[in-house]
């Protein structure tokens, strides 16, 4: 039936084991103090493993941004902690193993929520993950937040968020300067493109 609607369409077999191949991009990278990586690789001796399986969110700690969000986190002073679109919870957990508490972890997607809680029970730390829209709900009050999004969310979230002191945001290029009339810019860090910045209220 295909074939007769459709003359041109070729097909192609699949190897098998597609479904398990995204697996050989998820290498574990070691972050200052921090080895994070899939349940399925060995972690680095001598530092702290943060054991990630992404599931079907965001977030293995290979990325650029997640990356210079960890080592921003790793020069804070440990307080009340807002991860916002936590993805797989990866910087909740790092925030969590690094003293942060109490960490709360939030994303509009059901999916991620539910991904970083289990990451949270693996790594046995502590955090509390909810659904929330961010940019509509109320926050949680927190003394840091870290928002690893995208440009336009992380202005709207920065315009928006009331009692945190320090503010780490990351997602959008390094050609990108949030908008961010109430903070001022402690620290930049950019890599492969991308940039993460750490914020301190104006």
């Amino acid at each position: 039936m295909l074939r007769r609607r459709f003359s041109d369409v070729e097909a192609e077999s699949v190897a098998e084991g597609w479904e398990e191949a995204w697996r050989e991009f998820h290498r574990g990278v070691v972050l200052g103090g921090f080895w994070v990586g899939p349940p399925w690789e060995e972690a680095t001796a001598g530092v702290v493993p943060i054991v990630i399986d992404p599931g079907r969110a965001f977030g293995t700690g290979a990325h650029a941004t997640t990356r210079m969000c960890i080592e921003l986190l790793q020069h804070v002073r440990p307080a009340s902690i807002l991860d916002v679109g936590c993805g797989s919870g990866v910087l909740a957990i790092a925030a969590a193993k690094l003293g942060f508490a109490p960490v709360t972890a939030v994303d509009i997607e059901e999916e991620a929520v539910e991904t970083a809680r289990a990451n949270a029970a693996a790594n046995d730390v502590e955090i509390v993950a909810q659904r929330m829209d961010a940019l509509a709900d109320p926050l949680p009050s927190s003394a840091v937040v870290v928002a690893n999004v995208a440009l336009a969310p992380v202005e709207l979230l920065l315009a928006r968020i009331d009692d945190a002191r320090l503010v780490i945001t990351s997602g959008y290029l390094d050609r990108d300067e949030p908008s961010a009339p109430r903070w001022k810019r402690l620290e930049r860090r950019d890599r492969e493109g991308w940039a993460a910045d750490l914020f301190v209220r104006a």
